[in-house]
């Protein structure tokens, strides 16, 4: 059974011959009243402090696994942004290095092409040389033979 102050202040003693003096009984149960009552306020004090307390902890344990998670999704976002960057970067040098090749090959090309061009044009020279060699030769056996034709009519005259 719990005792209150209440309790202490109205706790008659019966009254006997040779007992203890009454008003040092009561004056002490009233310093002891007293004395609890301030005991139940500062232990109702406490209580209030602790349950104050434990909100606050709860609420920091709320924040640090608020925080937690926080720094493990910045973590992942962070591996995330470097798989991408490494990817992509990845992409961009087989892309260059694909450009590279299709240029390298479009330009052998055209080295061959220019060859073949070098080779029909000299071709295209030779055959252009002996036409107008031909045609030199042709022109020049037509003036002999006006030459030949001039002097035979000169001397039948």
């Amino acid at each position: 059974m719990r005792i209150t102050p209440l309790d202490i202040q109205q706790k008659q003693f019966p009254m006997r011959f040779r007992g203890f003096d009454v008003d040092e009984v009561y004056s002490f149960l009233e310093l002891v009243r007293e004395e609890m009552e301030g005991l139940l306020r500062e232990n109702a004090s406490l209580k209030e402090q602790l349950s104050r307390a434990d909100s606050q902890l709860q609420g920091y344990k709320n924040m640090e696994v608020t925080l937690r998670e926080t720094l493990m999704t910045a973590q992942q976002m962070v591996e995330e942004y470097k798989t991408n960057a490494r990817k992509e970067a990845e992409l961009l040098i087989k892309e260059a290095e694909l450009k590279a090749e299709r240029s390298i090959r479009e330009a052998q090309e055209k080295v061959v092409k220019i060859h073949e061009d070098i080779v029909d044009l000299k071709g295209i020279r030779r055959h252009f040389k002996e036409e107008v060699k031909r045609l030199i030769e042709s022109h020049l056996k037509m003036i002999e033979f006006d030459k030949e034709r001039e002097g035979e009519e000169s001397g039948e005259i």
